[in-house]
């Protein structure tokens, strides 16, 4: 069964997922191999199938995955890299229910123009992706921007906050991606506390999980630092939010928790 069940036909369902960067593993039964957690992520992605999905971390193999189980979504995002290539943060978005209007891949940099810049002391470079997506059965247009803000440097992720910030017009708006930080983070304080968005978990009346950790690392959740952000921005009532538990055929699909959000636009 779902996480948040049936919705209605005006209800946008959407879904943040880290979906673990593949790394060989010695151990052939070690939680993290790809080649046993596989099942488990298609498994997970068929059940709940949202409208829109914003990766962390994907890689062709994962992206594969996808497909498998969301046959007919478009994939709007390339690799972090100069050219391309290495780790992607996509959206992908069900296209009998929405229209790509436009998107584009910026760097999270002081260059966000230049594909794999980085600033402010990140590891590595940082992106995210913007797309303007007409809801077909309503006619809202929503905007809509993934990420992963940087695992290192706090000034790196507060300035990322910065800049997705100025993106955001006063539409209906989803910013969500892995954030590396908790709920009382700079980052978290620049985009919610003193910015536009607010927290779907803190918006939803009963949410699913909120005090969990959702970087569980293939161990029974626990209370923690909620890392992975589903915000919304604008005229949007949340009905509905968590963070999915599910370990189909008792794997885990990966070491983070997915947020999924059910909402509406109003107005």
């Amino acid at each position: 069964m779902p996480l948040l069940g049936p919705g209605g036909a005006s209800a946008l369902d959407v879904m943040t997922f880290n979906a673990r960067r593949i790394v060989p593993h010695l151990r052939p039964r070690h939680p993290d191999r790809w080649s046993r957690r596989r099942g488990a992520f298609t498994a997970l992605l068929a059940e709940e199938r949202p409208a829109v999905l914003g990766l962390q971390e994907a890689q062709p193999e994962h992206l594969r995955a996808a497909r498998d189980a969301l046959d007919g979504y478009a994939v709007l995002g390339t690799g972090r890299s100069r050219r391309g290539g290495d780790e992607a943060t996509p959206l992908l978005v069900d296209t009998d229910r929405l229209e790509v209007e436009r998107w584009r891949q910026l760097s999270l940099s002081t260059t966000p123009h230049r594909a794999g810049s980085r600033s402010w002391g990140s590891a590595f470079p940082r992106i995210l992706v913007e797309a303007r997506l007409r809801d077909r059965a309503t006619g809202v247009r929503w905007q809509v921007v993934n990420t992963h803000l940087d695992v290192v440097s706090p000034l790196a992720r507060r300035r990322s906050a910065s800049l997705i910030r100025t993106l955001l017009d006063d539409g209906p708006a989803v910013v969500m991606g892995d954030a590396n930080a908790g709920t009382r983070s700079p980052a978290y304080r620049t985009l919610v506390t003193r910015g536009p968005l607010r927290d779907a978990m803190r918006e939803a009346p009963h949410p699913l999980g909120a005090r969990l950790g959702t970087r569980n690392g293939y161990r029974r959740p626990g209370p923690g630092r909620r890392i992975d952000w589903l915000l919304v921005g604008g005229p949007v009532i949340v009905e509905a939010a968590g963070a999915n538990r599910a370990r189909p055929g008792g794997r885990w699909p990966s070491d983070h928790l997915p947020v999924q959000a059910r909402l509406r636009a109003i107005g």
